[in-house]
């Protein structure tokens, strides 16, 4: 799988924003792969029958990946606020159904 491109053909306030835009969508994806990884390692942990000591550790690695999730969330919030008014400017061409 390629990494996705986001392109514009002509710069401007418009573009570039919408480039953030579909970077912090980008990103969502990413920490949404990342969660249900961790997830998955919960769950393989239980299925596991691990001992309490590594099921504590396990536990605590994924809440520290959540905490630091948490954190990215909060400045991709930022961005987006950042970025709506700039949005709000701009001329979105209506696509006509086919």
């Amino acid at each position: 799988m390629s990494m996705p491109k986001i392109e514009c053909t002509h710069i401007d306030k418009c573009c570039a924003a919408s480039s953030l835009l579909q970077s912090i969508a980008l990103e969502e994806t990413a920490i949404s792969h990342i969660l249900n990884a961790e997830g998955e390692k919960l769950q393989k942990a239980v299925s596991l029958s691990c001992n309490l000591d590594d099921l504590v550790k396990i536990n605590k690695s994924v809440e520290d990946m959540a905490d630091r999730l948490t954190t990215l969330e909060t400045v991709l919030k930022s961005k987006l606020e950042f970025i709506k008014p700039i949005l709000a400017d701009c001329d979105v061409p209506h696509h006509k159904p086919e």
